[in-house]
């Protein structure tokens, strides 16, 4: 699919998803959403103006600064998912007339999980329903934090005023959806196949390099790196890994070097051969790394011991 197709697409499929959301879990407990979604619910509540018309006539401040610091193709995809939230929210509007989960509690909770899931949607694919992504996305090009987090600390202001206007549990059960809603969003965007990046220290590293190429399937790059005690110079093995790659990679420690050195912390935004773009198609299938008996790295298929011979040098003769 055409890449901007496929945002005008998950964009929609993510509005719906937010709109039976918001109409079967929030709206039938009186709950109040995040961002603007929330002020236009709060106007929805205490006037009974229609979201849809709230939430568009709100949004248009918010899109001219988008189109200040975002650009025309954000903004433009910004301006789609209003409307298309807007439409949404209104057009399932009958949802919110039966009570589907009794307890306000749950339908906070299960909420926030699928309106999660609506807005990752949205931002896995680079699109937006306006509102408060916009402020997010911002903060997102500027300072490089989750768009799932922003809104959920600006979030946090808004519900400041809802329990002013409404009451403190109304606020708190609200603030409780939100925090889910930001965890799914994050876990959508980030994926749920999350990457780890492991260090290995050891004497043995490109053996190690060697057999995680082999054996495991990602790339490696060797940095180098010296002992504050010992002085020492040591090869440190740098690899990004899935989740489930943690455990080969240990298997090869245990084989290679059990003594080996090896750190390993959460990873995320991957891109790159391998991850993002495709794997490299020249890299040897069967090549192996081992040390000949002069101490010497040698691949398999070049190694030939007839050829194998130290330099040396005639011995000195006095005449």
């Amino acid at each position: 699919m055409n890449p901007h197709m496929r945002t005008y697409f998950m964009t929609t499929i993510g509005c719906i998803i937010y709109a039976i959301s918001l109409n079967m879990f929030y709206i039938p407990h009186s709950l109040l959403s995040g961002g603007i979604n929330g002020i236009a619910i709060i106007i929805y509540y205490l006037t009974g103006i229609s979201f849809g018309i709230a939430n568009f006539v709100i949004n248009l401040p918010l899109l001219v600064l988008s189109l200040i610091y975002l650009g025309r193709r954000f903004t433009v995809i910004s301006l789609f998912g209003t409307v298309m939230m807007s439409v949404a929210v209104d057009a399932l509007a009958p949802l919110a007339t039966v009570t589907h989960i009794h307890s306000p509690v749950l339908s906070a909770v299960f909420g926030g999980i699928f309106l999660g899931v609506g807005s990752g949607l949205m931002y896995r694919y680079e699109g937006n329903s306006g509102g408060l992504d916009i402020v997010a996305a911002i903060v997102k090009k500027h300072f490089s934090l989750e768009m799932g987090s922003s809104i959920f600390a600006l979030n946090a202001g808004i519900m400041a005023i809802g329990a002013y206007i409404f009451n403190l549990e109304l606020a708190v059960l609200t603030l409780a959806g939100m925090y889910t809603q930001s965890v799914m969003t994050n876990k959508v965007v980030v994926g749920l196949n999350q990457r780890k990046t492991a260090y290995i220290v050891s004497t043995k590293a490109d053996e190690i390099a060697d057999a995680v190429i082999r054996e495991v399937g990602r790339g490696v790059t060797v940095l180098y790196g010296q002992g504050a005690f010992t002085k020492e110079m040591r090869k440190v093995v740098f690899v990004v890994i899935n989740l489930t790659q943690i455990a080969k990679v240990k298997s090869i420690l245990e084989a290679i070097d059990p003594q080996a050195f090896m750190f390993i912390t959460p990873t995320a935004d991957v891109m790159g051969r391998g991850f993002t773009a495709p794997k490299a198609s020249d890299v040897p299938q069967h090549s192996h790394y081992y040390r000949d008996e002069f101490g010497r790295l040698r691949r398999k298929e070049e190694y030939h011991p007839a050829e194998a011979k130290p330099v040396t040098t005639p011995p000195h003769t006095d005449k």
